[in-house]
């Protein structure tokens, strides 16, 4: 990838963190922000906004250094298996265990006297479902044999980036952090391609217009 298209996929991921965390920190906390908009008071609307919005930097910042590490331990993986199917079944057992450690370690850590699974097991759901339709996009771009490694990252990496929060075991900053992250893995999944593409067509362009 070109210089040009590395600094166009860390801003635009950067502004949609920001701005995903933005809004999704006014719906979350809305029982708390809505007397702003009923009294109409702009100035802690647009403060507020911007506390959100640094915050959103910060998770955005998260997402694309797990990124890059993510396509440097693909790149590993796929030396140290030499078999790309076999690589693919080693993050299938670690989607796997990832789920089902975000499920049981959460419930066995906070789950109170009479407390059912159902809330438990829905943050993993959710990463589940997402983590399905943005690897079915990613085949829809590329080939089929993006799908795993697409689900690995939108899981698996989703969830290690969520840990210090999940620590926590705070309403507000689970979801807070959680929709941003997985706008911003999904967003940067995505586009991938299209920058590969565009850096080698720019690449192209440069070598055709060197002098003979």
């Amino acid at each position: 990838m070109t210089s040009r298209n590395v600094v166009k996929l860390f801003f635009s991921t950067l502004l949609i963190g920001a701005l995903v965390t933005g809004i999704t920190g006014f719906i979350i906390r809305w029982d708390e922000f809505a007397p702003y908009f009923s009294n109409f008071n702009i100035l802690k609307i647009i403060s507020t906004f911007f506390w959100l919005f640094g915050v959103g930097l910060i998770f955005s910042l998260v997402s694309q250094v797990s990124f890059f590490a993510y396509l440097t331990v693909h790149r590993f993986g796929l030396g140290i298996f030499k078999s790309a199917s076999l690589w693919n079944g080693v993050q299938v057992i670690f989607i796997l265990f990832a789920l089902y450690d975000l499920v049981y370690f959460r419930y066995k850590s906070f789950a109170e006297a009479g407390d059912g699974i159902l809330p438990f097991l829905f943050p993993a759901i959710m990463i589940l479902v997402v983590g399905l339709v943005t690897a079915y996009f990613k085949v829809k771009q590329t080939n089929s044999s993006a799908f795993i490694p697409a689900l690995f990252f939108m899981v698996v990496v989703t969830i290690l980036e969520w840990v210090p929060i999940l620590r926590l075991n705070d309403y507000n900053w689970l979801y807070l952090m959680v929709f941003p992250l997985l706008v911003c893995n999904a967003y940067q999944l995505l586009i991938l391609h299209k920058l590969n593409e565009n850096s080698n067509k720019e690449r192209q362009a440069k070598s055709n217009n060197k002098p003979a």
